[in-house]
């Protein structure tokens, strides 16, 4: 067997993960948007007796510390990026916050549906008009968060598969988990919002209380739906898990460009949001190095570190 050609012998193992993402000024501002009128919705929902719009506000409280822990990952992955301990930079920190926000928002969906049908089988006394004042006030507010991480989020949230990362093209348009989480638990409030209007609103002039609790549990279901995609787009980054065959194919048909290369080991695999590390084995001509390889890669490619094994060819 004879040599194989390695990767470059040295090289910023950074990826960009030193510099301010975008989503992370954003998530500061909605911090501080989210605290202050969670604060207002619980003091509101145990005075007014209002589960839909104590429930916002629970949530808004949950919302609070998960976005602070987005806001962390972003912090750590950028003060750390060039920690050797980090093989390939702290890209997936990303995915990790965005894993952890999903586990809260699947955890608060759970506690929510279960306030939410105890009030369905003990009803309390609630009072409409104080209510629905302060849950427009959440709804505004909510909406304005939406708006300030939604910018972004949006321009990667088309083109998606069921698996809520990849398009047909092998690209990535959730790069951000740790924005994608946050912008979830956002929206999660402005929906949870809207549901304690509608809910609030039939109670007043319909006299459906049981609205109020039931539109707690349509909320929980919704928003324990999202953590279960994110959770599921975030476990496949921190378990390896390989890339879609759309960009494993466009690494592999490059390096068999000549005709008598052949890929016969091929991973490629996310190391941060947007980017890719891969090894592959060739079996090729043996006056062909890993350099010559690596020159027929498009330079916009996403894969940022290549590894590339040269066998003598079959």
């Amino acid at each position: 067997m004879t040599g194989a050609g390695l990767a470059q012998a040295e090289h910023d193992h950074t990826f960009g993960q030193d510099c301010v993402r975008p989503g992370e000024r954003r998530t500061m501002i909605v911090i501080l948007i989210t605290a202050t009128m969670m604060v207002v919705e619980i003091v509101a929902g145990l005075a007014y007796g209002s589960m839909a719009l104590l429930a916002d506000g629970l949530h808004m409280a949950s919302h609070a510390a998960a976005l602070s822990i987005n806001a962390f990952a972003y912090i750590y992955a950028r003060r750390h990026a060039r920690d050797s301990h980090y093989t390939f930079g702290t890209g997936k920190v990303n995915a990790l916050g965005g894993f952890a926000g999903a586990v809260l928002l699947a955890l608060f969906a759970a506690l929510m549906a279960g306030e939410s049908l105890h009030r369905l089988l003990r009803p309390i006394e609630i009072v409409f008009n104080q209510a629905i004042l302060v849950a427009c006030l959440g709804l505004l507010v909510n909406g304005l968060s939406v708006l300030v991480l939604g910018r972004e989020e949006h321009g990667h949230d088309h083109g998606h598969d069921e698996e809520g990362e990849e398009d047909e093209h092998g690209h990535d348009h959730h790069h951000d988990h740790n924005l994608r989480s946050a912008y979830l638990h956002v929206l999660a409030d402005a929906l949870t919002s809207v549901l304690a209007i509608v809910a609030l609103v039939g109670g007043k002039f319909w006299g459906w209380s049981f609205m109020d609790p039931l539109m707690g549990v349509v909320g929980a279901v919704l928003v324990g739906r999202w953590s279960l995609g994110l959770l599921r787009s975030t476990s496949r980054v921190l378990l390896d898990a390989q890339a879609a065959d759309a960009m494993v194919a466009a690494l592999r048909t490059p390096l068999e460009s000549d005709g008598q290369s052949r890929v016969s080991d091929c991973h490629v695999w996310s190391i941060g949001p947007g980017i890719y590390a891969a090894a592959v084995t060739v079996r090729g001509a043996p006056d062909l190095t890993a350099a010559d390889y690596r020159a027929r890669l498009s330079p916009e490619s996403a894969i940022v570190h290549l590894t590339i094994e040269i066998l003598p060819g079959a």
